[in-house]
């Protein structure tokens, strides 16, 4: 994946408020990054996260992404409009189509998160849903456009 941003320790931002392409790339990254600790964390084949190194930081993980998609559309919809991104009516479309996959995505990884114990099966099945392949490949898009 092409987003990538440094970040301060934690995963907030180094620049945020100043820079809405920063914000975004932000957002992305940690978005990505989550993705990817969930394909190491399936791998393992743990039958809870209690009492794992691994499992304390896969739900650290997941916290930012739900931070990331509740800001994601907003910061492009920011850039849209800052920038008169031409044309208008192509680029709202497609945010359109970027808020419910990234609503999609938030409800399967939040009931994830409210579950008393996540296995790496369950994390092997939300790493399989069309809903975050779907946002992911939203992001492949944003990253490339807004380049």
């Amino acid at each position: 994946m092409g987003c990538r941003i440094h970040c301060r320790q934690g995963g907030a931002p180094a620049v945020w408020a100043v820079n809405p392409r920063a914000a975004l790339a932000a957002h992305c990254n940690t978005i990505e990054e989550t993705y990817e600790f969930m394909l190491a964390y399936a791998a393992q084949g743990l039958s809870g996260d209690a009492g794992s190194h691994s499992g304390g930081q896969l739900r650290e993980f997941l916290n930012r992404t739900v931070g990331a998609l509740a800001e994601l559309t907003g910061v492009f919809r920011t850039i849209i409009q800052e920038e008169n991104l031409q044309p208008a009516e192509k680029y709202h479309a497609f945010l359109a189509v970027m808020e419910r996959d990234a609503q999609d995505a938030l409800a399967a990884i939040q009931i994830v998160i409210s579950q008393p114990s996540i296995s790496s099966q369950l994390i092997d099945n939300l790493n399989a849903s069309i809903h975050l392949r779907a946002l992911l490949t939203d992001l492949f898009l944003i990253d490339e456009i807004v380049r």
